[in-house]
C-alpha cells in the first residue's frame, strides 16, 4: 500500500505545503483539503499539471470539506496529516490573538482525522502553535507522540538564515537551534550554534548575537508587517513538509519540533518546542539537548508559560 498525506487547509499555507510533498515524490498521493468548493480541487489540478516539468509522479486529490464532516472520508489510509487550517495573523496580531477561533476550527479538523484517519501521525501548523498541538492531540485522543507541532524548525530556520546574512556566509555553513514556544517564551540557542563548527559566540558580539536572537523571536511578524495581508508560508512550508517526510520515510532525523515532554530537562506534562528524533511512529523520542545555564532558565520559564495557555484549551 501506498503512502498518503492529506494537508488540510489550501490557503498559501497549505497549497504550497502540498506543493512540496509532491514535489518530494516519496508519496503515492497528496490529498488537500478546504471548505471554499473548487479551491483545492484546483490547486490539484494544477499541481497534477506541474508532474511532467517536474518530473514527479505523486497523485494529488483536492476534496471540498463540510461542516457537517463531508469530505474528510477522503482522509482515509493517511500516514501523516498537516493541519494547517485557522485564520492567519493580521498586522498587530499575536498568534494569541488566534486562539478562540482556531481552536473552533482545529478541533472540528482534529476530530475528522480520528474518524477516518485514525493511524496517522497529526503535524499541526495552525497559530496558536502550541495550544493548537495540544488541542489537537486532546480532540483525537491519539497517543502523545503522534500529534507534533511544526514551529522549532521554521524558527531555526529563521535564526539560520539570519545568522549567515549577517556574517555573509553559506547557510549550510551555519547550525542554530531554537526550543521553547513558538511566541514570545522562544527560546534560541547560541551555546548550541556555529558557523564552520566554530561557536557562534567566538565569530559574532554577544549584543549581535542578542539582536538576531530577537529578530528571530519577532520573525513571523517582521513578515506579517511587510505582507500586509497574510502571514509567512515559504519557510513554514517547507519546514512542515520536511517533517511530514521524516515520518513518511521513518528517517529517525533528530528535529526541533513541537512535542511532548515528560521529564526532560525536569519539565513534564506539556507540549514544548525541544528537539526529538522523528520516524514513522511520530516522535520516536525527546532528544535532551546540553544547554547553559541562561538558556535552561528560559526553557523553564517556556514551559510554565505554555502550560498556564495549554490549560485553557481543554474546554474549546
Amino acid at each position: 500500500m501506498g503512502k498518503k498525506v492529506t494537508v488540510v487547509g489550501a490557503g498559501f499555507y497549505g497549497s504550497t505545503t502540498a506543493q512540496r510533498l509532491a514535489e518530494y515524490d516519496v508519496f503515492d498521493t497528496v490529498v488537500i483539503t478546504d471548505i471554499i468548493e473548487g479551491k483545492p480541487e484546483g490547486i490539484a489540478l494544477d499541481l497534477n499539471q506541474s508532474r511532467p516539468v517536474e518530473g514527479f509522479e505523486t497523485t494529488v486529490v483536492g476534496v471540498t470539506t463540510g461542516k457537517n464532516g463531508e469530505g474528510y472520508e477522503q482522509l482515509e489510509g493517511s500516514d501523516v496529516v498537516v493541519i494547517t487550517a485557522g485564520l492567519p495573523r493580521k498586522p498587530g496580531m499575536s498568534r494569541m490573538d488566534l486562539l478562540e477561533t482556531n481552536a473552533r476550527i482545529v478541533r472540528q479538523v482534529a476530530e475528522n482525522v480520528a474518524k477516518y484517519a485514525p493511524n496517522a501521525v497529526v503535524i499541526v501548523v495552525s497559530n496558536p502553535l502550541d495550544e493548537m498541538t495540544a488541542l489537537a492531540q486532546l480532540a483525537t485522543q491519539f497517543p502523545k507522540n503522534r500529534v507534533l507541532g511544526q514551529a522549532g524548525m521554521l524558527d531555526t530556520a529563521r535564526f539560520t538564515n539570519f545568522v549567515a546574512e549577517a556574517l555573509s556566509v553559506p547557510v549550510a555553513s551555519v547550525r542554530t537551534l531554537t526550543l521553547g514556544s513558538h511566541g514570545d517564551t522562544m527560546v534560541p540557542v547560541p551555546s548550541r550554534s556555529t558557523v564552520d563548527g566554530k561557536p557562534l559566540r567566538d565569530v559574532m558580539p554577544a549584543e549581535k548575537i542578542e539582536e538576531l536572537v530577537v529578530r528571530t523571536r519577532n520573525g513571523g511578524a517582521e513578515v506579517v508587517a511587510l505582507l500586509k495581508t497574510g502571514s509567512a508560508y515559504y519557510a513554514p512550508s517547507a519546514a512542515a513538509a520536511r517533517m511530514a517526510r521524516a515520518v513518511a520515510t521513518d528517517s529517525g532525523e533528530v528535529l526541533p519540533v513541537c512535542a511532548w515532554v515528560d521529564g526532560e530537562y525536569g519539565i513534564a506534562g506539556v507540549y514544548l518546542g525541544v528537539e526529538a528524533e522523528i520516524g514513522r511512529e511520530g516522535v520516536r523520542r525527546v532528544v535532551e539537548t546540553p544547554l547553559d545555564a541562561d538558556e535552561t532558565a528560559s526553557l523553564l520559564a517556556a514551559a510554565e508559560a505554555v502550560r498556564a495557555k495549554q490549560g485553557d484549551i481543554s474546554s474549546m
